[in-house]
């Protein structure tokens, strides 16, 4: 073969590879800005938090040991954590027990056809440390607004690592007016008397229509 033939072979061997990754690239599950919503940041989200720290490297065996509850969630669904920002329920009427039952407030009573269903899973997430006061970020992609916040906290004594969430496990810490559309809200808690492993869990009324956000934070009181 002379010099260019193979010089040729090799730019066709490039070629291919090239679409061959491109082709992997367009079956690969993303959130789109067409399709884009919002989530709770910081405390992470359960499906966030897992996002955040293994979505550039998924499929690493070394998460099941490291990240146990995170890698039951990529096996389930990976488009769970893809999907981070689309955690919600549409026309709930406010009514959120009639239509969440316990057990399922994680994954927002199995919204989605199932999509989020393990974040539901009874264990030991990740944490992030908080203090009494600490601060709910919530990035909102589409910029919708919000009626209102409602941030709860898991009372003292409830073990999210052996119970499965309920209604009746939860405290109400901060409860807020309207918030105008911008793609980031901060919502200031402020608490006493928590310690160690907790459950921050929020619910954004979103203003564009009836549409509501049920997230799930584990975080751990110093």
């Amino acid at each position: 073969m002379y010099c260019h033939d193979r010089i040729n072979a090799r730019s066709w061997a490039a070629r291919l590879a090239g679409l061959s990754v491109a082709a992997l690239l367009c079956l690969l599950p993303w959130t789109g800005t067409a399709q884009a919503h919002g989530s709770v940041v910081d405390p992470a989200s359960r499906n966030y938090g897992c996002w955040l720290r293994w979505g550039s490297d998924f499929q690493n065996p070394a998460m099941a040991q490291e990240d146990p509850l995170c890698w039951q969630a990529w096996q389930a669904d990976p488009n769970a954590m893809w999907n981070w920002n689309g955690l919600y329920r549409n026309e709930s009427a406010g009514n959120f027990p009639a239509v969440i039952p316990d057990g399922q407030l994680c994954s927002g009573g199995r919204t989605e056809g199932g999509r989020y269903n393990a974040l539901d899973t009874v264990g030991a997430w990740q944490t992030t440390d908080v203090a009494d006061d600490f601060t709910v970020k919530l990035y909102d992609q589409a910029s919708h607004g919000a009626d209102y916040f409602r941030v709860y906290v898991t009372r003292q004594g409830f073990d999210p690592t052996t119970q499965p969430l309920t209604w009746g496990a939860l405290d109400l810490v901060a409860e807020t007016g309207s918030y105008g559309p911008s793609q980031e809200y901060l919502i200031p808690v402020s608490t006493s008397g928590y310690g160690g492993r907790h459950v921050v869990y929020a619910i954004w009324q979103a203003s564009h229509m009836d549409q509501t956000y049920f997230l799930c934070s584990d975080v751990n009181f110093g």
